[in-house]
């Protein structure tokens, strides 16, 4: 029950994105595409991860006066590997994501899962948590650019969905419509859970 919990708070309840809000410069950097935000995500994920596995492994073995150098040389290590992995076998992808793969880094979300969980948890509970972290941060990205690539230029994954008669909004390309949507979605994320919470509410008295 605890590792489900703590993977499943990841994908709602402490969705990095549209709850705890950290780690949002590639969200607002890189969705301008469907293939740019999965990439974003799983890169981030298999980095948040293995470097949480490894962290709650070594947890009593690094020193606390230096633990958060040592925990950005283990993240620093996966990114690495990351940014050497797309850019041999997804250069396009890796050319489009540029600066923001190294800067996994120094993602609150790693650092954040880093310090707050990994480091004081079971090496298996910690791997549930960043899992769900991962996983949260995925599919924020995925709606967030789905959202604009769809009105920015009419398509999906690259396939044309609206038609030729679509005049595309170009400002979903830029950094204003970044912003405007993520706005429109962490309103649209508040108001779910107050809703809810309404209709159980006429429920109960209905009963």
């Amino acid at each position: 029950m605890r590792m489900f919990k703590d993977f499943t708070k990841g994908l709602w309840a402490e969705n990095p994105t549209f709850r705890l809000l950290i780690g949002l410069c590639p969200v607002l950097g890189v969705t301008t595409s469907v293939v740019n935000g999965v990439s974003m995500g799983v890169a981030t994920t298999f980095v948040l991860v293995c470097s949480s596995l490894i962290i709650s492994l070594l947890k009593k073995v690094i020193p606390s006066g230096v633990r958060i150098p040592a925990y950005i040389v283990l993240i620093s290590t996966f990114v690495t590997i990351v940014e050497l992995v797309m850019k041999a076998f997804m250069p396009d992808i890796h050319s489009v994501l540029g600066v923001f793969i190294p800067l996994i880094a120094v993602n609150c979300i790693v650092l954040g899962r880093a310090e707050a969980y990994a480091s004081k948890m079971p090496v298996i509970w910690s791997g549930f948590d960043a899992l769900g972290m991962g996983l949260g941060f995925t599919w924020a990205l995925v709606l967030l650019s789905s959202i604009r690539e769809l009105l920015g230029e009419g398509k999906l994954l690259g396939y044309s969905v609206l038609g030729d008669g679509f005049t595309p909004w170009k400002i979903m390309g830029q950094a204003p419509g970044a912003f405007i949507t993520l706005g429109l979605l962490l309103g649209l994320m508040n108001l779910i859970p107050i809703m809810i919470n309404k209709f159980k509410s006429k429920s109960s008295k209905a009963e």
